[in-house]
């Protein structure tokens, strides 16, 4: 017998809203359920990270340092279907919040076929994000500001009081 289906009620007094927790997976859920969705964790497309670390990709297809919004950009650039989640990549050591989330992404329709033709599988999806993030606008400005700070900070002897005693 299947568990009843609530409708989602936020707690009184919490300002949290959103989409009703995750059921548990069954064989028998539609590919149009989040459950059924794919997973992307920015640290399957981090250069910085090694395969054992959990990068799923050739370095020449990876960027440094992706977040959640990034990739989320690309994808809906895409016209994907896609859900943020603040939840922590089991092999990330760091527990700081910047290193935490997660996209859901909705890869086929119900009748099994891809809803983008151009990326039928997670791999094609994940090569596609790791080589457009380079090309959004944040990360266009900020390689030229950072290029002036250290011309900036390289420039000439120091002067100062040095050391006092």
């Amino acid at each position: 017998m299947a568990a009843p289906q609530h409708a989602h009620c936020a707690h009184p007094g919490s300002s949290r809203a959103g989409p009703p927790p995750l059921a548990p997976w069954t064989p028998d859920k539609k590919h149009s359920d989040r459950e059924r969705w794919i997973c992307i964790y920015p640290t399957y497309i981090n250069r910085k990270k090694t395969r054992q670390e959990g990068r799923r990709l050739p370095k020449e297809n990876c960027v440094d340092d992706p977040s959640i919004q990034e990739i989320r950009d690309v994808l809906q650039s895409i016209n994907m279907n896609l859900l943020l989640e603040l939840k922590q990549y089991p092999r990330e050591r760091s527990r700081e919040l910047q290193h935490r989330g997660r996209v859901r992404v909705q890869l086929r329709d119900d009748g099994g076929n891809p809803l983008n033709p151009e990326y039928p599988t997670r791999d094609s999806l994940l090569v596609h994000v790791g080589k457009t993030i380079p090309m959004l606008k944040s990360r266009q400005t900020k390689a030229p500001e950072q290029a002036p700070v250290a011309a900036t900070t390289s420039a000439g002897p120091k002067k100062g009081k040095g050391k006092r005693r």
